[in-house]
């Protein structure tokens, strides 16, 4: 094959259509790297793929010891925990509450500390000390201990999504975002599949070393967690600068896509505290808020009492633990298919809309008073709806923010205040409202309809924003009245940028 020619970007006036040349200036380290080649389409998809190898596997393995470790404890309950510990009234919800509190606290510093001390060792590193949290938690023996291990476990695992997909966000061009964000997240639900199956195996060990089976749950899944932490150290890299797996043109291909991904000048990289600011005051930033906990109240309600609200269909407790199974496959499978085509159209609004309405579906369902077949049958669509749309709430925002920082702080405040409906979810599936459930059905109804509010007033937002855009460029010949530096410090307030649908 012959070798790639490689040439500079072109940055001349008449194809930027700035008022001065467009200087070139340092991004992501690729004024050490030699010029970006040009890569036919088939060149490119085998770089996507190489990196892609490189990357997802093990985070995707990461975050399932992160779902299977904060909701592993819904399967404990069925095996034991609540008797042995002498847990009474709301007291296992409040256990479950103490986790989201300092879980969402804590998001937004964690991204800031990514950068500064590097992904190769912040992601792991947490992970080995959530893994070493999660084995303790097996070895509890009161109440107030639980809430502690659980408060523990919240700060430690913080910083594993929101810099994850922020990670991801710098890797990879924003229209092939959420199929990434897709696969890395099929993890949490094949977390709540492996869940059940692992608790129905691990339900054999009861009494080994005199401790119940619900302890040994806790113990294999966070030395499992632990052995994936140390795996981590050794295969995770940093950012595509720096990639030593990537030859150096390769990098600089990878750099220069993202580089003018979202921008026709590149993104604005410097750390400067306005940046944080503007994050703060985005309106869609809020906007999303309500977006993401629309979706993320139903997909922690159903993976945090699944096993509860499966138990009260009038099944046996091994029998409850493999019908959490089959949900959670289909949930993974509608999840891919949602992220493939939702980066092959461009579009994100729709799916989650759909993955709404199936979350309307399948609360309904199980809020009516139908036989235990049917429920069985809406809880699918429970665990689809919320699982297959959420990377699509999470790729969203990520898509529309521009500037490395803004979008690092953006996506940490998103993800860390939406997660408050996670703590508002552990408390509305109450022990006396069982076998029904009917105020936990319904007030995940309620947060479904946030979500049929809020995104096509997004949608809808959005459109006349890049319409505007769109008719004052044209009616400026298309040339805009920014300089190329004023254009990257405007970031997705700048005139050529063009929020994603």
């Amino acid at each position: 094959m012959e070798p790639p020619t490689y040439e500079k970007p072109d940055t001349s006036v008449s194809e930027k259509g700035f008022h001065e040349e467009v200087e070139v200036v340092d991004f992501g380290g690729d004024s050490s790297l030699p010029p970006p080649p040009q890569l036919t389409a088939d060149e490119e998809r085998r770089l996507w793929r190489k990196v892609d190898l490189r990357l997802l596997p093990i985070l995707t393995l990461m975050y399932l010891c992160s779902f299977l470790d904060r909701g592993n404890i819904g399967n404990a309950k069925l095996a034991g925990l609540v008797d042995q510990l002498h847990l009474v009234g709301n007291q296992y919800n409040i256990a479950l509450t103490m986790f989201f509190v300092p879980y969402c606290l804590a998001e937004c510093p964690a991204n800031l500390a990514l950068k500064k001390f590097r992904p190769s060792r912040w992601l792991p590193g947490i992970t080995l000390v959530w893994g070493t949290i999660m084995t303790l938690m097996g070895l509890v023996k009161t109440y107030p201990q639980l809430v502690g291990v659980r408060i523990c476990l919240g700060v430690a695992e913080a910083g594993l999504f929101p810099g994850v997909v922020y990670y991801l966000s710098i890797w990879y061009p924003r229209h092939m975002l959420q199929t990434r964000v897709g696969i890395f997240y099929s993890a949490a639900s094949l977390a709540g599949a492996f869940s059940g199956l692992l608790a129905f195996a691990i339900e054999f060990m009861d009494g080994t070393q005199g401790l119940e089976s619900w302890s040994w749950i806790f113990i294999l899944e966070g030395i499992a967690t632990v052995t994936v932490g140390i795996l981590a150290f050794m295969v995770l890299v940093d950012f595509p600068n720096t990639a030593k797996f990537l030859t150096p043109e390769e990098r600089a291909f990878v750099i220069w896509r993202k580089k003018y991904d979202n921008s026709s000048v590149g993104e604005a990289e410097k750390f400067e505290y306005r940046y944080v600011w503007a994050a703060f005051k985005d309106w869609q930033v809020w906007l999303h808020i309500l977006i993401y906990m629309s979706i993320v109240a139903p997909l922690y309600g159903i993976s945090l009492f699944l096993p509860s609200i499966i138990s009260g269909f009038g099944f046996s407790t091994p029998i409850t633990q493999l019908l959490t199974v089959p949900p959670y496959i289909f949930a993974t499978c509608v999840l891919l298919v949602f992220a493939h085509f939702s980066d092959k159209l461009k579009l994100r609004s729709p799916f989650i809309l759909c993955g709404l309405t199936m979350l309307l579906i399948g609360f309904s369902i199980n809020i009516s008073d139908v036989p235990r077949g049917v429920k069985y049958f809406g809880v699918f669509f429970c665990v689809a709806g919320s699982y297959a749309s959420f990377p699509g709430v999470v790729a969203w925002l990520g898509n529309n923010l521009c500037g490395q920082y803004k979008r690092g702080v953006g996506m940490a405040l998103h993800i860390g205040i939406g997660n408050f409906a996670g703590a508002i979810a552990s408390n509305i599936f109450r022990t006396q409202d069982a076998p029904r459930y009917i105020l936990g059905h319904g007030l995940e109804l309620m947060f479904v309809g946030i979500g049929f509010i809020s995104t096509p007033i997004a949608i809808i937002a959005y459109r006349r924003i890049n319409a505007k855009r769109e008719a004052e460029l044209q009616a400026n010949g298309g040339v805009s009245k920014y300089t190329a530096e004023q254009t990257r410090e405007l970031g997705d307030r700048a005139p050529d940028f063009r929020y994603t649908l």
